[in-house]
């Protein structure tokens, strides 16, 4: 029987790639590199903001190869923009508010890992999720990002329940390897940032159109 869901954050619950992108550009042109669309940006995206910054630098600018020190600075800067600004422009997706107000209401727990900042997760936190989820996990010093299954392992330890007790909800490939590296079943969810084939591909099998439709599965 399950007891606890636990969710993506960036895709999965929250629209967040108009903010990502804004503060991805921003750090772009502070260091005067080329900006990248949104489509980049939604390609970028999945493990973690540094990596969103390694991916969005240029491997060259002006003929010379950009340097790791240089993208050093450029996260610097998306950093500082981000945590100002990570609730510029994101929402919950449609349903949302509904299914988790349905999961509480049927006595299941919540649970939200996300390799964002944890900064920026407690921002989000308080300002969507206060009330409605249990525990909300981001990147943190000291332990490893999705897929590695530490964020998983620490979120069933607060919630108090076993990996048979609970199910992994997320929309890329990087929470398709998470579930499995968590031994956990996984659904995707089709509204996020990846297309039904590129996680098929990824190994996904169980899908949902629409927040409400998991509880069907439930």
């Amino acid at each position: 029987m399950r007891k606890a869901i636990i969710f993506d954050l960036d895709g999965t619950l929250t629209y967040t790639l108009q903010d990502l992108a804004d503060s991805a550009n921003y750090a772009l042109r502070r260091m005067r590199w080329p900006e990248r669309s949104l489509d980049e940006i939604r390609q970028f995206v999945g493990n973690g903001v540094h990596k969103l910054i390694e991916r969005a630098a240029p491997s060259a600018f002006e003929g010379r190869p950009v340097e790791a020190s240089q993208v050093e600075a450029c996260f610097a800067h998306f950093r500082r923009h981000y945590l100002v600004h990570c609730q510029d422009h994101t929402t919950l997706y449609p349903g949302i508010s509904d299914l988790l107000t349905a999961l509480k209401e049927r006595g299941l727990m919540t649970a939200i890992v996300s390799n964002k900042l944890q900064a920026g997760v407690d921002e989000l936190y308080d300002i969507f999720f206060r009330g409605l989820v249990d525990v909300a996990i981001g990147q943190r010093e000291g332990m490893a990002m999705k897929p590695a299954p530490d964020m998983v392992n620490l979120a069933l330890r607060q919630l108090g329940v076993s990996r048979d007790e609970a199910l992994y909800v997320g929309d890329s490939e990087v929470d398709v390897a998470t579930a499995r590296n968590a031994s956990l079943p996984f659904v995707a969810v089709l509204w996020g940032f990846r297309d039904r084939d590129h996680l098929v591909q990824a190994g996904a099998s169980a899908f949902v159109d629409s927040p409400l439709e998991l509880l069907a599965l439930l």
